[in-house]
């Protein structure tokens, strides 16, 4: 292996798919060994029922160039989550960066449904899988973390706090987890910050994944199709390019200086220069208030 981040350890909780399997792959290109967790496995499939596997993330990072090792984890298993980091800590000695990506609520909310009228099981399950397992996770990972200096914690949330302080989510449930998400990396940073550790919210934009390309009936290859009925796709991004995101926090010797603030893909892609695998760099917060939230036609000039 070689890259900056050679030599350097990572967490990521949450990799199957999306935004996880984009950071993973990314720190391995730059060079990190890599635990990619999750519950979907070769040998059984979590309740989502898709083929994305944590093992296919692991062997994804191997092939960029770092060391991939995929270790199944639930993370509302306390008990789980404390081998998973004694594992770590026997193979490797360290934890540099933890990213917290786990999520797994994509089928327990409901759109504009208010808090009478959703399922509460449902709505209740989104809030533990959301934030109670981020919780947990921190709670165990981070005396390991914490062992060598200029450790890296980013919280994985949708929307900044700007976006979301101002804009309804979707539903109560859905509203309340990221904001949860926001104001853990604002809490972890007042405690990490004095131990020279650093953490941020980080939010993709409208994120390429492989459930949204499904659910609009295109690939990475033809996604331009879908704009026909949701112009607005235009400015989406593939989970790649918050990974990039995270690989510069990640390498970043000055990155204590954004601790406890909330970040996007788009924001930090003008701070560090990267880009999208297609060379450019959608700025989709700034364009949902000013074009999409605005009821203006889709255009994304200046904005990729």
């Amino acid at each position: 292996m070689s890259g900056p981040l050679k030599g350097r350890v990572a967490l990521v909780a949450g990799a199957t798919r999306g935004a996880g399997r984009g950071i993973a792959v990314e720190l391995g290109a730059a060079g990190a060994t890599v635990y990619v967790t999750g519950r979907s496995t070769r040998e059984q499939r979590s309740e989502y029922d898709r083929p994305e596997t944590i093992e296919d993330t692991a062997d994804l990072v191997t092939e960029a160039g770092g060391e991939g090792i995929a270790v199944p984890t639930d993370h509302l298993e306390p008990a789980q989550v404390r081998t998973l980091v004694e594992r770590i800590a026997h193979e490797q000695g360290r934890l540099d960066v933890l990213v917290n990506d786990i999520w797994g609520g994509e089928k327990l909310f409901e759109f504009d449904a208010p808090v009478w009228e959703h399922d509460l099981d449902n709505g209740l399950r989104l809030l533990r899988l959301a934030v109670e397992t981020h919780a947990i996770t921190s709670h165990h990972a981070l005396p390991l973390l914490l062992r060598h200096p200029g450790g890296l914690v980013v919280e994985v949330t949708d929307g900044t706090a700007e976006y979301n302080r101002d804009t309804y989510r979707n539903n109560l449930f859905y509203d309340l987890a990221k904001a949860s998400v926001l104001r853990m990396a604002f809490a972890l940073g007042h405690e990490l910050g004095p131990r020279d550790a650093t953490a941020v919210a980080l939010t993709p934009g409208w994120l390429r994944s492989e459930i949204m390309l499904d659910a609009f009936g295109v690939t990475e290859d033809n996604w331009r199709d879908a704009l026909d009925r949701v112009p607005h796709f235009a400015i989406s991004e593939t989970p790649r390019y918050v990974g990039r995101a995270v690989a510069a926090l990640a390498t970043d010797p000055d990155v204590s200086r954004f601790n406890g603030r909330s970040l996007s893909s788009g924001g930090l892609a003008r701070e560090y220069g990267f880009t999208d695998l297609d060379g450019s760099r959608p700025d989709a917060w700034r364009y949902l208030v000013e074009v999409q939230d605005a009821a203006k036609p889709a255009d994304t000039t200046g904005y990729r």
